[in-house]
C-alpha cells in the first residue's frame, strides 16, 4: 500500500496534464533540461578550478638578498665599524 503502483502514476500524469496543459509541458521540460545542463557545467567548472588550484604548487618568494658590500671609489677600503661593549650602569 505504501509503494506507488502504475495506476497511481497514471493518475498523477493525468492531473499534471490537466493542470498545466499539453502546450506548456514541453516548454517546462525544455527549461528544466537547460537548467540542469547549466548546473552541471557550473559544477564541472568549479571542480576544474579546485583541481587547478591544488595542482599548482604555491611558490614562496625568494628571500631578499642583502646588498653587496660597497667598494670605495678612491680605492681605499672603507673602515668597518667594530662592535662596542655597553657598560653596565
Amino acid at each position: 500500500m505504501g509503494a506507488m503502483q502504475p495506476m497511481h502514476w497514471l493518475i498523477v500524469a493525468v492531473v499534471v496534464v490537466i493542470l498545466f496543459g499539453s502546450k506548456k509541458l514541453p516548454d517546462a521540460a525544455r527549461g528544466l533540461g537547460r537548467s540542469l545542463r547549466i548546473f552541471k557545467s557550473e559544477v564541472k567548472e568549479m571542480q576544474n578550478d579546485d583541481a587547478a588550484t591544488t595542482a599548482a604548487p604555491v611558490v614562496a618568494p625568494a628571500p631578499a638578498q642583502l646588498p653587496a658590500a660597497t667598494v670605495a671609489t678612491n680605492g681605499a677600503a672603507a673602515p668597518i665599524a667594530q662592535p662596542t661593549e655597553i657598560k653596565s650602569l
